[in-house]
């Protein structure tokens, strides 16, 4: 079942969903999230997902493992997040999960009313647009609101243009 949007009722804003990870191209996200947003006076929300790896070690480790991956996510978000207020002027909500990818993007986007588009970049190597893009492209039907991906070699000037 697909929950009502309310980015539309008074006291919202319509959200732009990035996704941040390792990806060169997850910058291309952001940057037009976050100039969409600006130019319809929303809000960027940026995720990070902690895949769960093998943190079943020995309690010690697993616990290092975990406090490792969180400082890796909380680093890239800080650094998409500093780019956002930089160039924007926009203050983006930061949020860290851990699980599958895709299953996560859905229960965000369900506990968060607001969110209206998520946004994917593209990449462009042979190899083709990238696990993420390509894992969702097959299920952007089961999405509950419209997906946008971003093709990695659009430049500053042309998200703008297009925003």
């Amino acid at each position: 079942m697909v929950s009502r949007r309310l980015s539309r009722e008074a006291g919202h804003r319509r959200k732009f969903l990035a996704i941040i990870d390792e990806t060169p191209e997850c910058e291309r996200a952001v940057a037009y999230a976050a100039r969409r947003a600006r130019s319809t006076s929303g809000a960027v929300v940026l995720l990070y997902v902690i895949e769960p790896g093998d943190f079943q070690h020995w309690l010690g480790v697993e616990k290092i493992m975990r406090e490792e991956a969180n400082a890796t996510a909380n680093a890239a978000l800080d650094a998409q997040a500093a780019k956002v207020r930089e160039e924007l002027g926009i203050e983006p909500e930061l949020v860290v999960r851990e699980g599958k990818p895709t299953d996560e993007i859905h229960k965000l986007i369900e506990a968060d009313q607001d969110i209206a588009i998520l946004v994917l970049a593209a990449g462009a190597s042979k190899e083709g647009p990238g696990p993420l893009v390509a894992s969702i492209a097959g299920k952007a039907a089961a999405f509950p609101i419209p997906v946008t991906v971003v093709p990695q070699s659009l430049s500053d000037e042309d998200i703008e243009s297009l925003s």
